[in-house]
């Protein structure tokens, strides 16, 4: 919890929380937003969302083909690490999607075109254009192509206009780009996985980056020196890793605050792992990710551990709140997930109606 920026910190912008993890998930855009609010007690949706608007953070495909925020300076050197790992995979979607290679030619002059102001563009828009050009996006094509021009470091998603999702070029709107060499981006990527993480395993590591399990050791050698070995408690053969700091948290976890916290889906607390033994009972995922179909619910999470799922609907100035605990809640753990919902409301700038669903 430490580790994952869910106690008290240092870090008071999204761009220093975005820094920290080095990517986020966040293929749904309020999820996404709140994962950084929910790490900046007081912060409000308008705060987050200027981070965007201030070119400070993107939102883009850098690993396993699935959106993340990322620092905006650091998106080239990612999608050169593990971000064009899908572009291989992508050559069977594209084929049945019935999309042919001449379908390909002039995308990306056509995109330059568009999105020339350089200034945010609304997708609806963005793919009217490559209709007129004569450029299919029925279907998924669109969708398919937008990813694509993402891959190759052509452009990224930018800031939300009035709910509506906008692309902009990346060499227009996040010019400064870091570079790093291959050994280096592998480093650099473990180094801040681990820390964010930690204690986490090499699998986790992988299966979070999309790497093969041959880079991921390579960057944990890398790194030698700033990532330790934890000892994690119980019969656990694992190797566990982590920052010299993450391993003093674990020491020091029995005397450690954990708030209550109303976490959103797809937040890092539970994607970035491989194992989730340690956030909750086998019962877990089948509560949080309901056959196993990915989609993984908004959590209410006590002591580190999940013990609810809920959802929100959003009713003029007002939103309401369904939750499902897990099991019968004490009036403590229920107040608590109350006080954690409220935070939650506040961000929204909303007043918030708390349900209960067995």
């Amino acid at each position: 919890m430490t580790s994952l920026l869910l106690t008290p910190h240092p870090w008071r912008t999204p761009l220093e929380v975005a820094e920290w993890f080095g990517a986020m998930q966040a293929q749904d855009v309020a999820s996404g937003l709140w994962s950084l609010g929910v790490r900046q007690p007081g912060s409000t949706v308008v705060d987050v969302e200027a981070a965007f608007a201030s070119r400070h953070l993107v939102r883009s495909w850098p690993m396993r083909q699935t959106v993340h925020i990322v620092p905006a300076n650091d998106l080239a050197w990612m999608l050169d690490l593990t971000g064009r790992r899908g572009l291989g995979r992508m050559i069977e979607r594209r084929q049945g999607l019935g999309l042919l290679p001449r379908d390909l030619n002039g995308l990306e002059s056509e995109l330059e075109s568009i999105l020339a102001s350089g200034q945010p563009v609304t997708r609806a828009a963005v793919l009217q254009g490559l209709s007129e050009a004569g450029i299919p996006t029925d279907g998924q094509r669109g969708y398919h192509m937008l990813a694509y021009s993402s891959l190759i470091g052509l452009t990224c998603i930018g800031p939300q206009q009035g709910g509506a999702q906008t692309f902009v070029l990346v060499s227009r709107w996040a010019p400064q780009q870091r570079e790093f060499s291959r050994e280096e981006a592998l480093t650099e990527l473990a180094f801040r996985y681990f820390r964010s993480h930690g204690p986490a395993t090499v699998q986790d590591f992988a299966g979070w980056s999309g790497l093969t399990l041959t880079d991921a050791r390579r960057a944990v050698a890398l790194n030698d020196g700033r990532l330790v070995t934890i000892a994690v408690a119980d019969e656990r053969s694992s190797e566990w890793w982590g920052t010299t700091e993450s391993a003093a948290a674990v020491r020091d976890a029995a005397t450690t605050p954990h708030a209550t916290l109303a976490l959103p889906g797809f937040d890092e607390y539970l994607l970035g792992y491989k194992d989730r033994s340690l956030h909750g009972d086998e019962s877990l995922l089948e509560r949080v990710v309901p056959g196993g179909n990915g989609i993984f619910r908004a959590t209410i999470v006590r002591s580190g551990v999940a013990i609810a799922t809920w959802t929100r609907t959003l009713v003029r100035d007002r939103v309401d709140i369904e939750v499902r605990p897990f099991t019968r809640l004490t009036g403590r753990a229920r107040r608590e997930t109350e006080q954690a919902l409220g935070r939650y409301a506040a961000y929204l700038q909303r007043a918030p109606r708390i349900a209960y669903r067995d």
